[in-house]
């Protein structure tokens, strides 16, 4: 044997009393026992390690995933580098508190968390400010889903986005990296899991200063603000505490179609206050009161008569708003926007941002309200009109619109005259102008009547020539047969041609055969014999009778029933309702 171990007792890496007697009849020599003593420190070197401590080691080597800490124990120990901090400048020989998580892994090696002693450092420190809700710093490091991990004390807590301000932060990448105080609201010490909030500081200095806001408020009082929402029926003004609302119409004295014109959110502002209920709770805000009303000597600025220009602003089915200045605008109705022409809607005239002149026609300063007009700007063309076309003066005309009661003439440009139905024939009974005319026929008219108030003229065209019922009453006396025309067919009866333009009409119960409908005995374009039963001068109204001739023409019967026989198969149905669509239309 090299030589015998005078000492007996030591102690091993695990911190055990060993028996240094055991190595007596092993190979190693005096000398080599001692040495590797000495290097494991058996004498005292080595740290007395148990699981669950805290240690300082020394950082031995640092690779891509892990870093190698030396504890002083029989072996160095892992920590994986995703537990430091990725700002953190770590080197070769840095001392560095660890926890021992195990002694051996089941690869045998030393286990060890700096996180977990990070946060057992400070967790007295983090706990006592939980339970006395006292404020602690923290650094805003990085976004995470939900929230923001906050640097608190050297370990990470979860900041939530619904506690971070008192409304929602528009860019949070902005505030990263910025020292805030919080409060802590939650831990759970075995998932080291630390919440904190500065919500709840905010709410607090909130409070108070809505408490001193509330106390000092008053009517016509200007203060400051802070833009807080934005809606489309106003704003919500952050005046320190507590909130108001400016309503879109208090924004500004003119014309406001969206409050983000005026507004942007967070923007700093002079309001006034306008109203508050008891409690104070609803406060109504104005922005436009901080200026002069513009409404004031309103009539010297825009005396009636006076030509202005302005904008064109806003168009309605009745007319078209005109902005004179910042909160002032006129209507220009739809009536006062030309002489001549039949304006159906505003737009046709002018569009929107349309920048035209106008002369002022009214002021109402009471209701705010200026009308304007367009065509005061030319000459009124009716003033003249009796001049320009006499009464029974004969004149050309281009049919320009036709209606159920009358043709529209144009007799120059923007005057039109009507012919009304009753003024289109003196014989014929016309159901709608499209019998006589057709839209840009020319025709020649005799002016009938002017009513310069209504701006109507009354034209005629059976007025052309002389009325020739005083001369029909000989020709057409009662118990004159006559060789009738079928032209149109009624449920009520007949209306026939009987030349030279003159209508008569022969009632049903006189068609000469017992029928629901005259269509059963007759069509268009056939020819009947008829006797007159009534001539109405005052109406002009023929009135003929079938059964009358045949009555006085006995020898007529059979040859009349023999061309005209009663057609029972006739869908009389669907006769009457044709009529009535077409009556229908007409109206």
């Amino acid at each position: 044997m090299a030589g015998t171990i005078k000492s007996t007792t030591g102690i091993d890496a695990a911190g055990k009393s060993i028996d240094l007697a055991e190595f007596n009849d092993s190979f190693y020599s005096v000398a080599q026992v001692e040495d590797v003593l000495a290097t494991y420190s058996v004498v005292g070197n080595v740290q007395n390690v148990a699981a669950g401590q805290i240690v300082k080691g020394r950082i031995l080597q640092i690779n891509e995933k892990d870093v190698y800490v030396d504890i002083s124990f029989k072996s160095e120990g892992a920590v994986s580098l995703s537990e430091f901090r990725k700002d953190a400048e770590i080197k070769v020989g840095d001392e560095i508190d660890v926890y021992v998580e195990r002694l051996e892994d089941h690869d045998g090696n030393l286990v060890l968390s700096k996180s977990r002693a990070d946060f057992l450092r400070v967790w007295d420190s983090i706990y006592e400010a939980y339970e006395a809700q006292a404020l602690v710093k923290g650094r805003l490091m990085r976004r995470i889903k939900g929230g923001v991990v906050v640097d608190l004390y050297g370990v990470d807590a979860f900041l939530p986005g619904s506690q971070i301000d008192l409304r929602q932060i528009p860019d949070m990448d902005a505030i990263i990296g910025e020292t805030f105080d919080f409060r802590v609201i939650k831990v759970n010490k075995a998932r080291r899991n630390i919440v904190v909030s500065r919500r709840v500081i905010l709410e607090e200095e909130r409070a108070e200063l809505r408490e001193k806001v509330i106390s000092d408020i008053e009517k016509g009082q200007v203060r400051k603000g802070i833009v807080k929402n934005i809606t489309d029926f106003g704003a919500f003004i952050d005046l320190g505490g507590v909130d108001g609302l400016l309503h879109i119409t208090d924004m500004s004295w003119g014309r406001v179609n969206d409050p983000r014109d005026i507004l942007e959110l967070h923007q700093e502002i002079d309001v006034m206050i306008l109203d508050y209920n008891e409690n104070k709770e609803r406060i109504s805000l104005g922005l436009k009161q901080l200026s002069e009303h513009p409404w004031k000597d309103i009539e010297g600025k825009y005396p009636e008569g006076a030509r202005v220009r302005g904008k064109i602003v806003s168009i309605t089915e009745y007319g078209a708003f005109m902005e004179l200045e910042k909160g002032i605008e006129g209507l220009i109705h739809i009536s006062e926007m030309s002489w001549t022409q039949h304006v159906k809607h505003p737009s046709k005239m002018v569009s929107i941002a349309d920048v035209v002149e106008a002369v002022v026609l009214k002021v109402d300063k009471d209701n705010q309200k200026i009308s304007l007009g367009l065509k005061q700007l030319e000459p009124d063309p009716w003033e003249n009109i009796r001049d320009e076309f006499p009464i029974g003066t004969v004149v050309p005309g281009k049919v320009r619109n036709l209606a159920s009661f009358g043709a529209f003439v144009e007799l120059k440009e923007g005057i039109d005259g009507l012919i009304h139905i009753s003024d289109m024939s003196w014989t014929r009974k016309i159901t709608t102008p499209g019998e006589m005319f057709q839209k840009g026929d020319t025709v020649e008219v005799k002016v009938i009547d002017i009513d310069e108030d209504k701006r109507r003229i009354s034209l005629g065209i059976k007025q052309l020539q002389q009325d020739p019922w005083a001369d029909l009453a000989v020709k057409f006396t009662v118990g004159t047969t006559c060789q009738a025309t079928v032209a149109r067919m009624l449920d009520r009866g007949v209306i026939v041609d009987l030349g030279n333009d003159v209508e008569g009409f022969i009632p049903l119960k006189e068609v000469g055969q017992k029928v629901k409908h005259p269509v059963m005995v007759f069509k268009n374009g056939d020819v009947v014999p008829a006797d007159v039963i009534e001539f109405d001068m005052d109406g002009r109204k023929i009135v003929l009778s079938v059964s009358e001739y045949l009555k006085n023409n006995a020898t007529e019967k059979e040859a009349f029933f023999a061309k005209f026989p009663v057609n029972e198969d006739i869908d009389l149905e669907a006769v009457l309702a044709a009529e009535a669509a077409a009556e229908a239309e007409l109206a």
